[in-house]
């Protein structure tokens, strides 16, 4: 058949000209006349996708044009009658994105295959040589069935199937042969999908606030929309779900959402494939704010525009989710559990119990009690053999959340029930997470609400502040698990002995309430705390403690990690801020939830070890009595007298270790442990030359570990901090601390603390111990400071992504007599030992060092001097040594 002779849609794209097309067949090279088409074609849908054109016409379209060049690829064969092209899966349902696949079924008679595999392998060649990227079966009807009846994917896509050209009698007959009397009944194929929605869901962590979140696969993304719509199409035997519309099964607002969820993701996918120029489904950093920018948000009071625009999608596909929920729930109950209902139980006037799942006994109780839209879910926390919610009680639940307002929140029946929910920490959570999906906790809550979907736009937030918000609520009674034992030990020590837990909740609910309305999130959060303690009838002196704990929830953490915990000043002062146990035991037990619901990554052995140890000095502190700070020359004989007592059991006088000890500043004996001076001793007895001295600790158990101990002794030799710093990052370990002494007869002991790259102490391995200390020994003997440089990694994509400028600070502190210097810069490998070579240059002492990263970047702090001792003073070397810092840590950034 001639290609000129074939007719084909009546309906014209106005941009491919068919006759154009016909008579460049004739005269140019096949493959570049469909190259040429395809790329003009996806150059003239991106203008108008760039222009604002309705996203349905364009993706439908951008189907109709693959429809017609697979129609005049196809001829330009020759073919018998019995064979035809399908067209399946997304592309099936006349859906193209412009980096989506196309999804092709030949389908053909047994017995005309020879006579034409040659022609269907130049075909499928063809589509390759234009750019098409192709999916491609061939079969039989029967072959097709037969795999369809083990393989839901392609009985799914047989559903949706359409054929393009060819013998229609083919998909008719695999429509017939595929139907649900046929395989896949509606029970099977509904279990199928659901548990297929399921494990897709549990890849992303259940959860649709990734922070590059898949808007394919997701929950709450494209494919949950696909699964409804199989799924009710199977049911109701309609080719479209359009063809429900007015039938009752969704609601109108259901039935909007539907499509303006579905429309809104086409557009944000559309815009996707567009920028990635590839078909990803990942909604990356590194396409996010572009496509912000297109969308029309730009930086401004509201936030930065890629927050406002994930903001948009998150709360998109929660909407999304919650429908999901309510459909395939509706489902259910019509499809598994219809005319098998086994009990009804009655819980009150209002609720019962259908086969476990919870229901409000008619339309209108909630209409009639709104107070009934907090009791269900106090009732389902009380009783956790609840499974769920009845279909039809959420969708009146969300037709009546409209009455959550200012009289309702104040009414004390309903603070009454909120306080009653707070109280049951079993399933407070799961009942606060379904309220949040429901709608019902952004009402009952208006400043959650505000938050609701809210993102931050950085590595150290890994979830959205209501999603962080819940899960350190989560965190908190976890602690009362058995589990928690073990894993959190002080916590859950501390949680089985706090008088009213529900304080504790109630401060993890809005620790961060107040972010994202500029300001001091700390602060406008105890604001909002105090507003629902009057609210909810809580004690003058309750609202005092949860309103503390929310402006000072960050105060231990950054305690911890930013002073120097071993010196009894700092806790001195720390005390004096708790004031009481009570206070220490309810801020120790927010700041270990809140940095678990932060990003789990950060909660590392070391990070526990200064917290626990913060804890408990502080703890001391405040037994003691405020008013009797300890005596550091007390605390120094002390420490001593234990060290002299523990090396003489080995044979040490005390003569001998004075001797040793020397000129030692009271730092040493003050910042370390008589256990770890003892070690230090002993060994530095036993050398018998000035080789520079390193050991390293054993570690048995990681929670008293916290991080592996490295200790340097060496004799008249400057920046022991850069070799160590190089020798380290080199063994892929992770500086967390650094201890830095100087006697003056020119002795150095440096005490490093390590973590490896899983985060973890180095354990007892002997070959890798002697390992990283040979590598150590030998940086520190390289001479005229000429030490390696450190090897270079890639730098994970997502660090690149959100490199930020060096920032530096550089204060005096009177009190230790040196300069402190901050420095806050995206992490990369290495960073230590570059910044320990620029001290090396300007001449400067490192003294101390406290080592924080945080997600994507550092925030450091060195305690330096001059090499006379001094803190820096000159305002021109503060200067040159803060540029030079920033400058050459902003080197280092690799490029994408």
């Amino acid at each position: 058949m001639s290609i000129n002779a074939v007719p084909y849609f009546e309906r014209p794209l106005f941009f491919f000209d068919q006759s154009r097309f016909r008579r460049a067949l004739a005269e140019k090279p096949i493959i570049t006349v469909f190259k040429d088409a395809i790329n003009a074609a996806g150059t003239q849908a991106n203008r108008r996708f760039i222009e604002g054109e309705d996203i349905r016409a364009l993706v439908y379209e951008r189907a109709l044009f693959i429809d017609c060049v697979l129609h005049y690829a196809w001829y330009q064969f020759e073919w018998p009658d019995s064979i035809s092209l399908e067209a399946v899966g997304g592309y099936g349902r006349g859906e193209l994105h412009p980096g989506s696949d196309i999804d092709l079924l030949i389908l053909h008679r047994p017995e005309i295959l020879e006579s034409c595999k040659d022609n269907i392998e130049k075909f499928l060649t063809l589509l390759w040589d234009i750019g098409l990227e192709i999916g491609s079966s061939v079969r039989t009807v029967k072959q097709t069935i037969e795999i369809a009846r083990t393989d839901i994917t392609v009985a799914t896509n047989i559903m949706e199937s359409r054929t393009l050209v060819g013998d229609q009698s083919l998909r008719y007959e695999l429509l017939q042969e595929s139907n649900p009397d046929k395989i896949w009944p509606i029970e099977e194929f509904f279990r199928a999908k659901y548990q297929e929605q399921l494990d897709r869901h549990k890849k992303y962590n259940d959860t649709e606030y990734n922070l590059e979140p898949n808007i394919k696969n997701a929950p709450g993304g494209l494919r949950d929309i696909q699964t409804i719509n199989w799924v009710t199409k199977r049911y109701f035997g309609v080719r479209t779900i359009k063809q429900l519309e007015g039938k009752g099964f969704f609601t109108d607002e259901e039935f909007s959402l539907l499509n303006s969820g579905e429309e809104y993701l086409w557009r944000v996918r559309y815009a996707l494939h567009m920028t990635a120029k590839r078909p990803e489904e990942r909604l990356l950093f590194d396409y996010q704010r572009e496509i912000a920018k297109f969308f029309g948000y730009v930086d401004g009071k509201e936030g930065l525009a890629v927050e406002q625009f994930m903001h948009k999608y998150y709360r998109t596909v929660l909407a999304l989710r919650e429908l999901n929920d309510v459909v395939l729930q509706f489902l259910s109950e019509a499809i598994l559990q219809k005319g098998k209902t086994k009990s009804v139980v009655s819980i009150n006037e209002r609720f019962q119990l259908r086969d476990n799942y919870i229901e409000a006994t008619h339309t209108y109780v909630f209409e009639e009690n709104p107070s009934a839209l907090l009791e269900m879910f106090v009732l389902m926390a009380q009783n956790p053999q609840i499974e769920g919610v009845r279909a039809s009680t959420i969708r009146w639940i969300r037709e009546s959340r409209h009455l959550i307002d200012d009289s309702f929140r104040s009414n004390p029946k309903n603070t009454q029930l909120f306080i009653k929910l707070l109280q049951q920490p079993a399933g407070l959570v799961e009942q606060l997470k379904r309220m949040s999906r429901y709608g019902i906790l952004g009402l009952y809550l208006p400043e959650f609400g505000q938050v609701t979907g809210q993102m931050q736009h950085d590595l150290f937030h890994i979830y959205t502040v209501d999603a962080h918000t819940l899960k350190v609520v989560q965190n908190m009674c976890n602690f009362l698990l058995p589990s928690a034992k073990e894993d959190f030990p002080v916590a859950a020590t501390i949680m089985n002995r706090l008088p009213k837990l529900e304080l504790l909740y109630i401060a993890g609910l809005y620790h961060d309430i107040g972010k994202g309305r500029g300001g001091d999130h700390s602060t406008l959060g105890a604001v909002d705390a105090e507003e629902f303690c009057a609210r909810h009838g809580i004690s003058p002196r309750e609202t005092r403690l949860i309103c503390w704990l929310v402006e000072k929830h960050l105060l231990m953490s950054q305690v911890s990690q930013k002073q120097d915990i071993s010196d009894p000043e700092v806790i001195h002062n720390f005390a004096l801020t708790v004031g009481d146990q009570l206070h220490l035991d309810y801020l120790y037990c927010l700041t270990v939830a809140d940095i678990n619901g932060t990003n789990k990554e950060l909660w590392n052995t070391w990070r526990a070890s200064l917290l626990r140890n913060l804890y408990l000095d502080t703890r001391r502190a405040l037994r003691r009595g405020l008013e009797n700070n300890v005596d550091k020359q007390d605390l120094i004989e002390e420490t001593q007298q234990a060290a002299i007592r523990k090396l003489a059991r080995k044979g040490l006088s005390k003569e001998q270790v004075l001797a040793l000890w020397g000129d030692m500043g009271d730092d040493y004996f003050l910042r370390e442990n008589f256990v770890d001076i003892a070690w230090h001793t002993e060994a530095i007895a036993a050398r018998t030359d000035d080789k520079p001295l390193v050991l390293i600790k054993k570690t048995t158990s990681k929670e008293l570990a916290g991080a592996t101990q490295i200790f340097v002794y060496s004799k008249n030799q400057k920046n022991v901090f850069v070799a160590a710093a190089t020798a380290l990052s080199n063994s892929n370990l992770s500086i967390q601390d650094a201890k830095i002494y100087s006697s003056k007869s020119g002795y150095t002991i440096d005490t490093f603390f390590v973590l490896n790259e899983n985060g973890e102490p180095l354990g007892n391995n002997p070959a890798l111990l002697k390992k990283i200390q040979q590598a150590l020994i030998d940086e520190l003997s390289l001479v005229n400071d000429n030490y390696r440089e450190v090897i270079g990694r890639r730098t994970p994509r997502r660090l690149k992504y959100f490199a930020s400028p060096t920032r530096t600070t550089l204060n005096t502190d009177t009190i230790r007599n040196c300069s402190v210097l901050e420095v806050i810069s995206p992490d990369r490998p290495g960073l230590l030992a570059c910044i320990g070579r620029i001290f090396m240059d300007f001449d400067i002492q490192l003294l101390n060092a406290r080592i924080a990263t945080l997600g994507e970047r550092v925030e450091d702090m060195f305690f330096i001097a001059t090499s006379e001792g001094k803190p820096l003073s000159d305002p021109e070397l503060c200067e040159k040594l803060q540029q030079q810092i920033c400058e050459q840590l902003d080197k280092r950034v690799d490029k994408l």
